[in-house]
């Protein structure tokens, strides 16, 4: 198969090494976590680069892709995931329902390689963008008002998820009671509306695939499906640990959508 893509297969399997060592050295599961806003850019405009940045739509989305890397990068680092120990809690409780033995080989299949890969698959888009190098159209600039949007978006939900654990962080140090979990501003309409925004992002980069080649039946998909899936799967996993600390989760995932935002029911 031809493409810039494929001559990043060995950069990627690198980098998936490079995480499960750390991983086990280290004994922290967030190496991916801490390379997940960075990789993809980086990807993108290393193809952008073997095009000679001949390929316009390519380094659009390249550049797209680097303000959702640069948001994402702020967000967690402002939450301590670069800082030692910041390991992202949902590892921990996998880890406390795992054997030893049975997570180490889950870390050296799913944590490290599997997300990696999906890392990279998620930037295949930009190799049908190579392949076809046609200049700008009216349905690239929707496309990229589109993502902006999205991105924006989730910048106000991770900015109100911010305010809300400062404040009940400030509540607990006066020994004040209050809301355990955010379920207002975006999220009164949606249980988790950073979360649509970010896999609406890399659909719509595939959307840049589908102009650029013609048709949306192409591979160049895999990468917005599995990271979809991802984020389901995650999603329950992660509603499964709120409920089971907070009782009264029960009622606003009653009362408030999944995912896609909708207006709350009584």
């Amino acid at each position: 198969m031809a493409g810039p893509f494929f001559e990043l297969i060995p950069y990627c399997a690198a980098l998936a090494f490079v995480c499960w060592l750390l991983s086990v050295l280290t004994r922290e599961y967030s190496w991916v976590d801490r390379i997940w806003s960075i990789a993809p850019p980086v990807y993108l405009w290393a193809m952008a680069a073997r095009t000679g940045f001949e390929a316009p739509r390519l380094t659009l989305m390249a550049a797209l892709a680097t303000a959702w890397g640069a948001r994402l990068t702020f967000n967690y680092a402002r939450k301590g995931g670069y800082a030692k120990g910041g390991e992202d809690y949902r590892w921990g409780v996998l880890r406390s329902r795992m054997s030893p033995a049975l997570f180490q080989v889950f870390n050296a299949t799913f944590i490290a390689p599997y997300q990696n890969a999906l890392i990279f698959l998620l930037t295949a888009p930009g190799n049908a963008a190579a392949l076809h190098p046609s200049p700008l159209g009216a349905a690239d600039v929707a496309l990229a008002a589109l993502f902006l949007a999205l991105l924006a978006l989730e910048t106000v939900a991770d900015q109100q998820q911010w305010n809300f654990h400062q404040a009940k962080k400030a509540r607990a140090a006066r020994g004040e009671s209050g809301p355990r979990f955010c379920t207002t501003g975006l999220f009164r309409y949606s249980r988790h509306p950073n979360f649509v925004c970010e896999v609406g992002q890399w659909w719509v980069m595939f959307g840049f695939a589908v102009v650029a080649a013609g048709t949306p039946w192409q591979w160049t998909a895999a990468g917005a499906v599995l990271l979809t899936l991802l984020f389901d799967g995650s999603t329950r996993f992660t509603e499964g640990i709120t409920r089971s600390r907070y009782a009264e989760y029960a009622e606003y995932q009653a009362k408030t959508s999944r995912l896609l935002p909708w207006f709350p029911r009584a």
